[in-house]
């Protein structure tokens, strides 16, 4: 059930009997120069047509601005930043829960959204509400580890050829172009070095770690149309057994 395709009297009769909503989150931001920029999107409102097919939990509209201050320095990224993000979910939540409801599932398609999503999960715990914050590519890693990848990867790559392959420039596709600091430390993410095997915390915008926009295990040059369909089928077939199980928890 799509809240934007309801009248005011069929969500009245929905907010009657139910107690819980779904919410996805996402962001515009380089993933590489292949794919497209509403990559944290995109795959995210896939996931809500797949879980639709076999739910009738009440889906909001899809936010698809999330905080992507670490990746202003690639053209066309449009972030909201970490406060905005919070405020405005946080906002979108209250008005849900003056209406009754009270378990909230928050399905995350971007890792910089997820600090500003636990400090609204954090408010709606105070509130006597409870929330789950669903990050799809962390998920699947668990279902099956062949899909774990990084930012703009093989699996992010696989998850657009599945829905458009129209959304994938192939002729695009190269190496990250990683960028180390030093001949001993070493680049290991966007925020991390290695530095005689020891993990360091040094954040740095994207643009100064890769050349290319995305990083990661996972080269995009084996991403496939399979590979994404049944990671994307899979994730929403686990997520609407989820519903069902948190829907059914006593607050």
């Amino acid at each position: 059930m799509r809240l934007e395709r309801s009248t005011w009297v069929q969500a009245e009769e929905y907010l009657k009997k139910r107690d819980i909503v779904l919410l996805a989150v996402g962001s515009i931001e380089c993933h590489g120069r292949h794919n497209a920029l509403g990559t944290d999107t995109l795959i995210p409102n896939r996931l809500l047509e797949l879980i639709e097919e076999k739910s009738d939990v009440m889906i909001l509209p899809t936010l698809p601005y999330g905080n992507a201050d670490w990746h202003t320095g690639f053209p066309g990224t449009i972030t909201i930043g970490p406060d905005l993000l919070y405020q405005t979910v946080k906002t979108i939540c209250t008005q849900m829960y003056r209406w009754g409801i009270r378990k909230f599932v928050i399905l995350n398609g971007h890792g910089g959204n997820t600090a500003s999503l636990e400090r609204v999960a954090g408010d709606l715990d105070q509130m006597g509400g409870i929330a789950a914050i669903l990050n799809w590519w962390t998920m699947v890693w668990d279902m099956n580890p062949a899909w774990k990848g990084g930012h703009g990867g093989g699996e992010e790559t696989a998850g657009l050829l599945a829905i458009d392959e129209n959304l994938v420039d192939k002729t695009e596709i190269g190496d990250a172009g990683l960028k180390h600091l030093s001949k001993e430390l070493v680049s290991t993410g966007f925020r991390s070095v290695s530095y005689k095997g020891v993990s360091i915390l040094i954040p740095r915008t994207s643009r100064k770690v890769v050349e290319n926009g995305w990083f990661g295990i996972d080269h995009p040059k084996e991403a496939t149309v399979q590979w994404g369909k049944e990671m994307l089928q899979t994730a929403a077939d686990y997520i609407v057994d989820f519903l069902g199980e948190f829907e059914n928890l006593t607050l």
